[in-house]
């Protein structure tokens, strides 16, 4: 999702974790004066003050009233490692859930952690991320409390060279998982997104670390819209929704244990035989199978055709006028048809 350049949208933040400790204490839904407040933070008013600003760009509306102080309009249901661990049922031994407040983006930190030599299946999750990246450079943006933004490590004994086909798995574990959760409408759209009714409600970001020969490691980052206030919403240049207003149930610990319980089953299967036994499950939740699309290529020509299926690499088929081509992910984009209609066509 972009609008806003992220560097430009982390300037305009000023939470800080005396931010979060105060919101923490207004989530019982009581006010609460700035003199009560600081006293059970331990600073003084004027911190207070300078903490709980600016919360409105971060998509928090709070309540500011005389002689009553301060309310969340909204509560915030906060993300819980043990809450996670709940809802990731055979795999509570496989992950280890790690909670922050506020980072750029848990893809970077967690790559970070890769190299240092990290356990497989660790998994970093932030309420708010500041520079959250999707693919080829796109900022994903986050207000607080409305989204999901988690990644996950899984280690392989194959080389990154294998791997081809794994943005395409887990796609797959994100449909089980949104249908398990109620979203029987979740489509997938090549390479890497999830849709309600063509309005957009994931993304994915595989980055791969590791030898081409072995062993590798990937980091697997999710972002999925919750509850998206007006805030936010207004800073995405696309049409989107959100897990609430397609009927997910409103608590994001199980939904984050539930999608890496699935993302779990895949992977294991993955490791073992890669993308080929999935590949039909995922032609079968493609928006656009069998449809007219336009692909978008990094010369900024476009080439047409008709959707048909993916490999077992995940490259997508593409019958075109000049027979069946191959589009691997990459800097290659994908529309319907009729959005890029006249521009330089091969």
């Amino acid at each position: 999702m972009l609008a806003l350049r992220s560097t430009e949208f982390a300037a305009t933040l000023k939470i800080t974790a005396l931010t979060f400790r105060a919101l923490r204490l207004l989530s019982d839904g009581q006010f609460r004066s700035g003199t009560a407040l600081a006293r059970e933070l331990g600073v003084s008013r004027t911190s207070v003050w300078t903490a709980l600003q600016g919360l409105e760009d971060a998509g928090v509306p709070l309540m500011r009233l005389p002689a009553r102080g301060y309310r969340l309009s909204a509560p915030i249901d906060w993300l819980d490692a043990q809450r996670i661990a709940r809802h990731l049922g055979r795999y509570g031994d496989v992950y280890q859930v790690q909670v922050a407040d506020m980072l750029e983006s848990t893809n970077t930190t967690l790559l970070g952690q890769a190299a240092k030599g990290a356990p497989s299946g660790l998994v970093l999750a932030a309420e708010m991320q500041t520079q959250g990246r999707g693919r080829r450079g796109r900022t994903w943006h986050s207000g607080l409390g409305g989204t999901l933004t988690f990644s996950a490590l899984w280690r392989f004994e194959q080389g990154a060279g294998v791997l081809a086909g794994l943005s395409s798995a887990i796609g797959v574990a994100l449909i089980r998982g949104l249908h398990e959760l109620g979203v029987s409408e979740a489509m997938l759209k090549w390479p890497n997104d999830v849709l309600v009714r063509h309005h957009k409600i994931a993304g994915t970001l595989v980055e791969i670390q590791g030898d081409v020969l072995g062993p590798s490691a990937a980091i697997i980052g999710i972002g999925m819209n919750f509850r998206l206030d007006e805030v936010t919403r207004e800073r995405i240049d696309q049409a989107v929704t959100d897990l609430v207003s397609v009927g997910a149930p409103p608590d994001r610990n199980k939904v984050i244990g539930q999608l890496l319980s699935q993302l779990g089953n895949v992977l294991e299967t993955f490791a073992v035989r890669g993308f080929a036994p999935l590949r039909k499950e995922w032609e079968r939740h493609h928006a656009y199978a069998g449809k007219s699309v336009t692909m978008r290529l990094p010369d900024g020509s476009t080439e047409a055709g008709i959707v048909a299926g993916v490999e077992d690499d995940g490259a997508l088929l593409l019958q075109t006028a000049h027979g069946l081509r191959r589009f691997h992910s990459g800097e290659v984009s994908m529309r319907a048809a009729d959005v890029w209609p006249s521009m330089n066509t091969r």
